[in-house]
């Protein structure tokens, strides 16, 4: 998380390059930047910014109508300079055709699971509804987008609008006229996130993870990858020649 010596030194690059300067446009990729709609952010449209502060780990931002926009970076944010007119961020798969889907997906030969997370290629896509995305269209993770038919592509295209949809409209629900104070990547519902060794709710395997840093996969082995067990960094070099490489494989270690 950025703290006080990262906050102070953005603030000290913004106040060179945004005091004095009006504001044009707000594009808002994730709906959790938005906390409050009173004052409407468009009230600070053409007003100059006057001073920048630092509110323990915020940056606040003020404009010379009194309104201050208030932003917190949270554990992973970043902030990023770029020129007027620089290519930034990732589609939006929602305006985003299956011909569009399909060309960002073959810009480079990644995994599905890199592909779908990079904020480059695809707007507001993280780890725990890439891998509902995945199950949903019956694609491996550490598939690599290069080989990808287009049958393929048009599966995934599908199963990321019609899970981000899903998902948006779960929440909206639950949510109803309150404030979404339950922020979490971990949900009643899901399929396959957060579900190691649970039932795939379609053919009823075990939910296999694959582990790295502070992340996890999970997958359904049998509606994913074939009846394939993906290796597991950290457990695969413990077990070596013993990883079950199959879901039979796998099944036979479970205690009778």
């Amino acid at each position: 998380m950025p703290e006080l010596p990262d906050i102070t030194v953005y603030i000290e690059a913004l106040e060179a390059r945004i005091v004095g300067k009006a504001l044009t446009e707000v594009r808002r990729n994730s709906p959790f930047l938005l906390r409050t709609v009173e004052p409407p952010m468009d009230a600070a449209y053409g007003r100059p910014v006057v001073g920048l502060r630092r509110l323990g780990k915020r940056i606040a931002i003020g404009f010379d109508n009194d309104i201050w926009f208030v932003l917190h970076l949270m554990i992973a944010g970043r902030l990023h300079w770029r020129e007027v007119g620089a290519k930034t961020g990732g589609v939006e798969v929602a305006d985003c055709d299956i011909g569009s889907f399909g060309e960002r997906l073959r810009q480079g030969n990644h995994t599905l699971k890199r592909a779908l997370t990079d904020p480059r290629l695809f707007s507001g896509i993280g780890n725990a509804y890439s891998d509902e995305i995945l199950h949903a269209a019956g694609l491996s993770p550490v598939k690599l987008t290069g080989s990808l038919t287009d049958d393929e592509i048009g599966r995934l295209h599908q199963a990321t609008v019609e899970t981000l949809d899903h998902w948006t409209t779960v929440l909206r629900d639950e949510t109803g006229d309150g404030f979404p104070e339950k922020v979490t990547a971990f949900r009643d519902g899901m399929a396959a996130h957060g579900r190691f060794g649970k039932s795939c709710p379609i053919c009823a395997t075990p939910i296999q993870r694959i582990r790295y840093a502070s992340n996890e996969t999970n997958y359904c082995p049998q509606c994913q990858t074939g009846g394939k067990v993906l290796a597991d960094r950290s457990l695969s070099r413990l077990l070596k020649k013993d990883w079950p490489r199959t879901v039979d494989e796998l099944e036979k270690l479970k205690p009778t």
